[in-house]
């Protein structure tokens, strides 16, 4: 007798299955390890582990030059996500919007920036607007073209947490008398949020590694400070381990934050 499909996918594994799964995470682990260890042999072989390229850690001067970058990113990234969320917001709004006036402009906003790459987008910031007569800082060279793409994407996570949430809520808000604007801010978009945290917080940490493009403009940022290290000192690998951690230590606390707001609503 077949199981039905219900079964199959929400059911929870067998014991046989439990196993495999099991045994199967053991021989992923051991490859990983293995693939760590040959490539931490090649850089030993290769001599980027020596201790020279390591020492001008202990000094004060290259953790505050690390943390100058570091603050940069932290800074371009907080302001590129306000953007991306309150213009995500209103590019939502006017997608769902009724008057073709306003519905598709909004989608050729969204098209057009989620088709073009956030580096181009740089590229006319930094090239382009100063033929026009506007000068941007180099912060806002970066943090807006970033903003801008992230944007569209967002707006389109917002609508995919929009029509997940079911129709019946709307209704019932709209039965009691509620407007268009009160159903839509009071009951079905905070409902909306709840299910798009996860894609949400993969977006916030994207735009945490399109800082990376600060190199175009010159910013100060997490990896143009390592790239200045990296030229005055000659250790590749171990500057770029050392920044690598820091990204996942800052992605990681996003994630953690998140969590909260990703709580199961009851």
């Amino acid at each position: 007798m077949s199981r039905p499909l219900e079964d199959i996918l929400f059911a929870a594994p067998s014991p046989r299955a439990q196993a495999v799964t099991r045994a199967a995470s053991v021989v992923v682990a051991a490859v990983l390890l293995l693939l760590a260890a040959g490539i931490v042999f090649r850089f030993h072989s290769a001599g980027q582990l020596d201790a020279q390229f390591w020492e001008f850690f202990a000094w004060p001067t290259t953790w505050a030059f690390l943390a100058k970058g570091l603050l940069g990113t932290l800074a371009s990234a907080a302001m590129a996500a306000v953007i991306a969320l309150v213009l995500g917001l209103l590019l939502l709004l006017g997608r769902l919007a009724r008057p073709r006036l306003v519905r598709w402009p909004s989608i050729a906003v969204i098209e057009f920036l989620r088709g073009t790459p956030t580096l181009l987008l740089i590229y006319v910031c930094f090239l382009v607007l100063p033929l026009a007569g506007i000068k941007l800082s180099t912060y806002w060279m970066l943090t807006l073209p970033i903003g801008l793409s992230t944007a569209a994407v967002v707006a389109e996570v917002y609508r995919a947490g929009v029509l997940a949430v079911p129709r019946g809520q709307s209704d019932a808000a709209r039965s009691l008398g509620m407007s268009e604007a009160q159903v839509f801010f009071f009951v079905v978009f905070p409902q909306a949020l709840r299910y798009i945290v996860p894609a949400l917080v993969a977006q916030l940490v994207i735009v945490v590694k399109d800082t990376t493009f600060g190199y175009v403009v010159t910013y100060g940022e997490l990896m143009q400070n390592a790239k200045v290290l990296i030229a005055n000192y000659h250790a590749l690998v171990p500057v770029y381990l050392v920044v690598a951690a820091l990204y996942c230590l800052v992605n990681y606390a996003i994630s953690r934050a998140s969590k909260r707001l990703g709580r199961p609503m009851h």
